[in-house]
């Protein structure tokens, strides 16, 4: 069923990059496939989808698709209405379990190095942040989360392909109640690589807790374990010769880890047991051991790497001492002691490391379990997550390998059975002929391993239990015997020729669906055995050590059977993994790897290729293609298809069945293009399906355009019905309001207007209540008036307003302080210059105001400082006056005193005496002493008249001149010589001495030109313009 739900979201999206559905590929061959691949991982595309499953390129770089804006997207909607996502896949899975009430699995495969790790928190994030949230909730979403870390820190470790390769398989229940809350969870464990723990190959890391402690642990707490801060210190930290990695952060690691182990419920007790019992394994690590005489390994008591582990493990240090040396062999009632050579006590101390971690493990997720478990019994629904080791092919390939590609193998058996399954249910469903699917059948290779008494495993467990010299070599002849006429098994015995100049002796090859993987029988003896002997065995139970008791009491130390080998118990949990899985409907999610440099970017077909051939994916697409590429229900193919066909547009009144045959015919589907079922339309090829998309695309536009035509015409006469009822409504309540409030404004108005009234009649009396607003409201209108027009200047006597009777004295109070300020402002912003200035205007004032015409024009024109430059004067007048301090300069028309005729002089008043000059002439110097008094008319005229005594000496009798700027040169003058008192306003005509005894004047009348001339009775006759009249 969810099988379709992808597929409309490559038909929309295939004009993009690539096809969003390898199903709806033009040609099932690899190169089509690896094609459209490629061109989706160039645009930063990492997912695809087969039908359900989701294919996913790790792009080696951060992309911004994965914030809760991208999970709100994908929440609730189906696969083909948005690009492929691992939340889509994730979203899906959810919303199928909760409406069809049935559990699921999310199989998460690839090889180390593409993603797989990633995938699984992406899905767990998700599930955190879509689920419903209360704090309970929210606590068990925190553990889920939480346990990641934790796990990684503990499982994972750095090889040549990965940095943070999961160096075991894991399989996570997430537990929902009926309204889709996560309400716990599971973990199981399967084949942790613990030969990692002892060995390391070049350029690999232990697993990463180690270094994290190392690295990060505080001082206190490696004082306390015994430690340094020095990797290279610990033989099982140093073998790869990688310790430090620049991708690994192992102290910010360290943190989170910590931090994780309280959020799961782990106490500061037992934290610092399981820190004490890694740190007992880089101690055992470093034990060494010597030789005596006869080749026996000896290992001292008092040795300081053997005190710390007994210390940390709880034990006797004597006793560790013996388990490490000595095997005790039980011969009825009495026990033998058997000395080790040294490689025989390597080999137990390495065992013993090993169970310790393992056993470590295995209690660390027992723990992670118990703080997830579900206390409630009531019925759960279950998404699983299978974060397993992908299929490995190294350049040699150990029992490590053996059994995760026997894992694999197993995974693609079940795999191909549930979508086969899948896919023929529902064609049996729809009443479809099924047509059987060539696909390769690995069950061959399955039994050739697990097959009981025959398989390679049986035969690994044999050699491993018969008595006698039993070796990897003599455990390979066996092999050969059994399996000599096997077509997927080949030796170096049993090739021909060319096959055995790639194989050496101690190799096996074995034919897997994914390809030939050649293995290296060395060590799978060993592995597979993992035993440690009985006395170590029962010294460790007694250890006081919580964790270590805890998790090896498990173990029946008394008994005398054998325990299972490895690969019985793994193949035991694989069966019980797969019954597990085959409850449950599945989901897929392959990851691919795009290069072995981890380059962002580079995309290497070759390596590729190979991931999907080992993968499977090209028998799934098989599979998903067999006989019809597409099939949907009848209700949704027909809601979508409709309008491609006038008589399914709008509205099919019929069943949906008959609607989508009347469509497919208008269409021009051909018989065995297409199969009608019970409640579903297959369509065999995806071109007939794009021929139709192309044709619904176009229909598109033209729907839009006219339904959006007639949505606007609709929604505009309901926007202007629903605004005229608004419009309505709002000018009724509008009138009421305004209504009601003329009928308050007038009632108020009534009552002012009927006090205004007593007031005013009433305004003469005392105040009283009648009229004590009134007079406050005449009060107030005064002072507003009179705020808005209150005298501007201190001249201005004639806008202050007249105010009401009972303000008289107050206006007058105010009118005073108002005309104070101003004046108080204007002589404060009196300059200086404007002092000066007023100063002599003063001085004008007081000696012709009322008595000269032209008086009151000058008033407005300021005084300058001189109007004769030094710079007009001529240089040798400079020279002969500099020293008496040029005061004021000024041009002048003087009159000669016989003839009167008029010369243009300049007039400078030095401190001494005023200088008449004519250019480079001083024509005659008047000291201030000699003057006797000046004299100008009263009329407009410009003339002044310089009385000087006669008897002076050099002095040739009065000066006549004319002057235009006469009040400034006059004033000058009077503060200069101080002369105010000598200046005189004359009516009529001036008398004047020419000579000693011989006297003339100047006579002055009024005309409409002025004009200056000598009359014939020898006197000059000064005309002046009348005064203009205001």
């Amino acid at each position: 069923m969810q099988g379709q739900l992808a597929m409309e979201g490559a038909l929309t999206a295939r004009d993009r990059v690539g096809i969003q559905d390898f199903v709806l590929l033009d040609e099932t061959t690899d190169a089509a496939f690896l094609s459209n691949l490629t061109k989706r991982f160039s645009k930063d595309l990492i997912y695809t989808y087969i039908g359900t499953l989701l294919v996913s390129v790790n792009p080696y770089k951060e992309l911004d698709i994965y914030n809760n804006k991208q999970m709100d997207l994908y929440m609730g909607v189906n696969f083909f209405e948005l690009p492929p996502h691992i939340y889509a896949l994730a979203d899906n899975a959810y919303h199928t379990m909760l409406t069809e009430f049935n559990n699921h699995f999310i199989l998460i495969s690839g090889e180390s190095g593409a993603g797989k790790t990633e995938a699984s928190k992406k899905i767990l994030q998700y599930y955190a942040v879509s689920c419903p949230s209360t704090t309970l909730l929210n606590t068990v979403r925190d553990k889920m989360l939480m346990s990641n870390p934790v796990l990684e820190a503990f499982g994972n470790a750095k090889t040549l392909k990965n940095d943070n390769s999961s160096r075991f398989g894991k399989y996570m229940d997430i537990q929902f109640d009926s309204q889709g809350d996560a309400v716990g969870g599971h973990i199981l464990n399967y084949l942790l690589e613990k030969s990692r723990v002892v060995h390391q190959n070049h350029g690999e890391r232990n697993f990463h807790i180690f270094y994290q402690l190392v690295e990060g642990g505080e001082e206190g707490l490696l004082h306390q374990l015994g430690l340094e801060r020095d990797c290279q210190h610990y033989d099982y930290l140093t073998q790869g010769e990688c310790a430090i990695v620049s991708s690994i952060n192992d102290r910010n690691d360290w943190k989170t880890v910590k931090n994780a182990l309280q959020i799961i419920n782990i106490d500061e007790i037992n934290i610092n047991h399981l820190f004490g019992t890694v740190a007992s394994v880089l101690h055992l690590g470093n034990v060494r051991f010597d030789s005596d005489s006869k080749g026996r390994a000896q290992l001292n008591e008092n040795n300081a790497e053997l005190r710390w582990v007994s210390d940390l493990l709880g034990v006797d240090a004597h006793s560790l001492q013996e388990g490490l040396t000595y095997r005790k062999i039980e011969a009825k009632k009495d026990q033998v002691l058997s000395p080790f050579t040294i490689d025989h006590a390597i080999y137990v101390r390495d065992a013993l490391a090993k169970a310790i971690y393992g056993q470590t493990f295995t209690w660390l997720v027992n723990r992670i379990n118990e703080s997830m478990e579900n206390k409630d019994l009531s019925r759960k629904n279950v998404i699983g997550l299978l974060d397993i080791y992908g299929f490995e092919v190294f350049y040699v390939n150990s029992f490590e390998q053996f059994c995760i590609n026997y894992c694999n193998e197993k995974l693609q058996q079940l795999f191909i059975q549930l979508t086969l399954k899948a896919e023929q249910e529902e064609y049996e469903a729809e009443d479809i002929e099924w047509e059987p699917v060539q696909f390769f059948n690995n069950k061959i290779i399955c039994d050739l391993v697990e097959e009981k008494h025959r398989g390679i495993i049986s035969i690994l467990d044999e050699e491993c239990l018969r008595p006698g010299d039993a070796t990897d070599l003599t455990f390979l002849e066996r092999l050969e015997e059994r399996m000599s006429n096997h077509p997927h098994f080949v030796t170096h015995k049993l090739a021909d020729k060319m096959t055995r100049k790639t194989l050496e002796r101690g190799d096996f090859r074995l034919l897997h669906y994914a390809g030939e993987v050649t293995y290296c029988v060395v060590g799978f003896l060993d592995k597979n055995n993992d035993l440690l002997y009985k006395n170590i065995k029962d010294l460790i139970c007694q250890s006081k050590n919580a964790i270590i008791s805890e998790s090896f009491s498990t173990m029946d130390s008394d008994s005398m059977r054998r325990p299972e080998t490895v690969a019985t118990q793994f193949k035991s949990s694989l069966l019980k993994l797969t019954d597990i899985l085959m409850a449950k409907d599945a989901w897929y999610i392959r990851c691919l790897k795009p290069n072995e440099s981890k380059q962002p970017g580079h995309f290497d077909e070759a390596l590729v290729r190979h991931q999907v051939k080992y993968l499977g994916l090209m028998e799934h697409l098989r599979v998903r293609r067999a006989g019809f590429a597409y099939r949907r229900k009848y209700e949704v193919f027909l809601k979508r298809y409709k309008p491609l066909c006038p008589a399914t547009w709008p509205h099919w009144r019929g069943l949906p069945a008959d609607g989508v045959e009347v469509l497919v015919q208008h269409l021009g589907y051909l018989p065995d293009e297409y199969k009608m079922g019970r409640t579903k339309i297959f369509i065999r090829h995806p071109r007939t399906l794009y021929a139709t998309e192309d044709a619904f695309e176009k229909c598109k536009h033209d729907l839009a355009t006219r339904l959006q035509a007639k949505y606007k015409g609709y929604k505009a006469k309901g926007e202007f019905r629903k605004q005229r009822e608004a419009a309505t409504k709002i000018e009724t309540c509008w009138r009421g309001v305004q209504a009601r409030k003329e009928r308050d404004r007038r009632a108020w108005a009534v009552k002012v207007i009927k006090k205004f009234i007593k007031g005013y009649m009433t305004r003469g009396q005392a105040k009283n209540t009648d009229n004590s607003e009134y007079l406050a409201f005449v009060r107030q209108n005064y002072l507003n008036r009179l705020k808005g027009n209150l005298p501007k200047t201190v001249l201005d006597k004639t806008t202050w307003q007249t105010p009401p009777a009972v303000l008289a004295e107050t206006s007058e109070i105010l009118r005073k302080l108002h005309y104070r300020l101003m004046v108080r402002k204007y002589v404060r912003g009196i300059t200086p210059q404007k002092k000066a200035q007023f100063q002599m205007k003063l001085l004008t004032s007081s000696i012709f105001k009322g008595k000269k015409e032209s008086y009151p024009q000058s008033v407005a024109q300021p005084f300058v400082d001189t109007r004769i430059s030094e710079q007009d004067i001529n240089m040798r007048v400079l020279q002969m006056i500099r020293n008496e301090h040029i005061k004021y300069g000024v041009p002048v028309i003087k009159y000669d005193r016989n003839g009167f005729k008029p010369r243009p002089r300049q007039l400078v008043l030095t401190q001494r005496a005023a200088h008449v000059i004519e250019e480079a002439n001083i024509k005659q110097t008047v000291p201030y002493t000699s003057l006797k008094g000046i004299s100008v008319s009263n009329l407009t005229d410009g003339i002044v008249v310089f009385h000087i005594a006669c008897e002076v000496p050099k002095q040739k009798g009065a000066l006549i001149m004319q002057c235009d700027t006469l009040f400034e040169f006059l004033t000058k003058l009077s503060i200069i010589a101080n002369k105010q008192n000598a200046i005189q306003v004359v009516h009529g005509s001036i008398q004047f001495e020419i000579q000693a005894g011989k006297e003339s004047a100047v006579d002055f009348s009024s005309g409409q030109e002025p004009t200056v001339y000598k009359a014939k009775n020898g006197h000059l006759m000064v005309v002046a313009a009348r005064a203009r009249t205001r």
